[in-house]
């Protein structure tokens, strides 16, 4: 099968695009993380989020280690080519590596940052050294 569609990205000049997961049901924004050619491929190919980590400069397929998979159900471009909108069904209900639903935890309230989420699970219960 074609690969021409993967030539539709605005890639950046480092080859990367940053990718949003979004609960499909509730439409919640779990995440943002980076997507190169092969992530954003393997995302499609698997029906599971995989993304590029730039810190550890390595493909990082969401839930290796802690088990809380991403389930694609739909992937979207956007209208300038340069953000991907990935529709998923989180499982385990945990995207965020400090153990919350979402990595949008903190809400702005009269000038200071504030954490309104519950830590589901504590982070040593999920990622075991």
């Amino acid at each position: 099968m074609s690969e021409a569609w993967l030539n539709k990205v605005n890639w950046s000049d480092e080859g990367l695009v940053p990718a949003i997961a979004q609960d499909a049901t509730s439409g919640r924004v779990l995440m943002v993380a980076w997507m190169n050619r092969e992530a954003l491929k393997l995302t499609w190919q698997k029906n599971e989020a995989v993304y590029w980590s730039r810190s550890r400069k390595k493909l990082w397929h969401k839930g290796e280690e802690s088990g809380h998979i991403q389930k694609v159900k739909e992937i979207r471009l956007d209208c300038d080519a340069d953000v991907i909108l990935l529709q998923i069904e989180q499982q385990g209900g945990i995207a965020c590596h400090t153990g919350r639903e979402s990595c949008f935890y903190s809400k702005l309230e009269q000038g200071a940052w504030v954490e309104v989420d519950a830590v589901l699970k504590n982070p040593d219960e999920i990622y075991k050294q």
